[in-house]
């Protein structure tokens, strides 16, 4: 019987077994960025004990930095402070800083992969959540405490537990308009928030072959909103394309002997899997969520559920709690939504080929009276590509505010946050209550064109209607 992936790159990072029978299991990279490594330091700090392999770490500032005006010191004290401990950490310690002058700062999940840092077989752990979406090259990446990023600064190694793999395969061919957060959505929504606990998920079928690599970083990006705790996709002839040349990738000979090692990394045809989940693409429409969590999901064609739609006692009680909160009518369409701001960026849309695809649908378009729309690059490299491209100007043209790089609006970590009970359309990842700042504010998760789509019509739109994608 063949091997998965996860297998392969789990067997080729096993130090030992702990006495408790979990995997003593070596990390190849760990990124770390200004909010979960100041405590992890300070840790160390107390029990003596130096950063073991510097080399394998690498630094970035990402979630309280202003994306409008980075002068320093920050407008916000405590966002200085976490700076200026990071700058500290990195020098005291040696580890690579790309840090704002660089020209390679920005957020953490973008720049691995844009930089070629990410690279596939690797074992990969961020004290953030959202490192699953480094597995789109290829790799096992996890989001860890603060505490595990302690032991990982000390040892390079982590305690875990293998976890399931569950095959997820979307078939066919996607519609137009279709992109990949649109099917990431469909996946959590059809599988549920909770459906991917104890599993790594493996994203595959033709429709995920057919995925440019930043679709597939998007994609692997929301596995952990399935609860999945990471998910990857093989490696393959569009993953090597995508890292060859890049900063940090093999170069020269080292090229094809890396290529060869990624190729044996895939999971087998034979290989074995604890569940399988298969999807067909045309089932796939621009989806959008109306609740409180990432699976309280429709198609835009869709209307809002009713709790006694729900499944379960618990899920009544989590609807009718998502329907006040967001102070919507079930049966009714989510089309035609007013919403107050539009928000393009964030680790899982701030990627060039989010802004290349919006790009062209905004010219000799506006955004609509009374709309806030931020376009926020997720790197500086992003930025300065879609400056050099001109699509930095189209979208200041159409009334965008086009900004620096930076989480912005997907957390409250930094100024850029919602106000009072306004309602956003976001490519961000996360709809939780108060998640962009508002203890109140309203998330509606969407793709880039769905959220350009929205920022022109001031409504929850179809994309393909407004922008004639056919």
């Amino acid at each position: 019987m063949g091997k998965t992936l996860y297998k392969k790159v789990w067997e080729a990072h096993t130090v030992g077994t702990l006495p408790d029978g979990r995997t003593q299991l070596f990390i190849a990279t760990h990124y770390i960025h200004e909010v979960t490594s100041p405590q992890a330091f300070a840790m160390l700090r107390e029990l003596g004990l130096p950063v073991l392999h510097p080399e394998r770490t690498f630094a970035t500032v990402d979630h309280i930095i202003p994306t409008d005006n980075q002068a320093e010191p920050l407008a916000d004290p405590r966002a200085q402070t976490m700076l200026t401990a990071l700058r500290s950490n990195c020098q005291a310690n040696g580890i690579r800083l790309f840090d704002l002058p660089s020209g390679n700062q920005g957020i953490v999940h973008s720049i691995g992969p844009e930089l070629g840092i990410t690279q596939p077989g690797m074992t990969i752990v961020c004290g953030d959540s959202h490192t699953a979406t480094h597995g789109a090259v290829g790799s096992i990446a996890m989001g860890i405490g603060t505490t595990q990023v302690r032991d990982v600064l000390a040892t390079q190694t982590l305690a875990m537990s293998p976890l399931k793999v569950r095959n997820i395969r979307v078939e066919g061919t996607l519609r137009p308009g279709v992109t990949a957060k649109d099917v990431a959505l469909h996946i959590i929504g059809k599988l549920g928030a909770d459906g991917g606990l104890g599993y790594a998920y493996e994203f595959g079928g033709s429709a995920i072959r057919n995925m440019d690599m930043d679709g597939r970083l998007t994609l692997c990006n929301l596995a952990i909103e399935g609860a999945a705790r990471c998910g990857y996709i093989n490696p393959d002839d569009t993953t090597f394309a995508y890292l060859k040349d890049r900063p940090y990738a093999p170069k020269g000979a080292d090229w094809e002997a890396a290529v060869a090692r990624w190729k044996s990394f895939a999971s087998d045809a034979d290989a074995e899997y604890d569940d399988v989940v298969i999807i067909p693409a045309e089932d796939i429409e621009p989806t959008v969520t109306w609740g409180i969590s990432p699976d309280m999901n429709i198609g835009i064609s869709g209307t809002i559920p009713a709790p006694e739609q729900a499944k379960d006692e618990e899920t009544r009680k989590a609807y009718t709690t998502a329907l006040e909160y967001m102070k919507l009518t079930p049966g009714t369409p989510l089309k035609g939504l007013p919403v107050h701001v539009a928000f393009i960026g964030s680790c899982t849309n701030g990627r060039i080929s989010d802004f290349r695809a919006v790009a062209p649908l905004l010219r000799g378009k506006k955004v609509a009276p009374g709309i806030k729309a931020l376009a926020v690059p997720g790197s500086q490299m992003t930025a300065l590509q879609c400056e050099k491209e001109g699509i930095a100007d189209i979208f200041r043209a159409a009334g965008f505010e086009w900004r620096l790089a930076g989480c912005s609006m997907c957390l409250a970590m930094n100024p850029d946050k919602l106000e009072g009970d306004q309602i956003c359309a976001s490519t961000s990842n996360r709809n939780f209550k108060g998640r962009q700042g508002s203890p109140t504010g309203r998330t509606l998760l969407m793709s880039p064109l769905m959220a350009a789509a929205a920022a022109i019509t001031g409504t929850v739109a179809d994309p393909r209607e407004v922008f004639n994608i056919h």
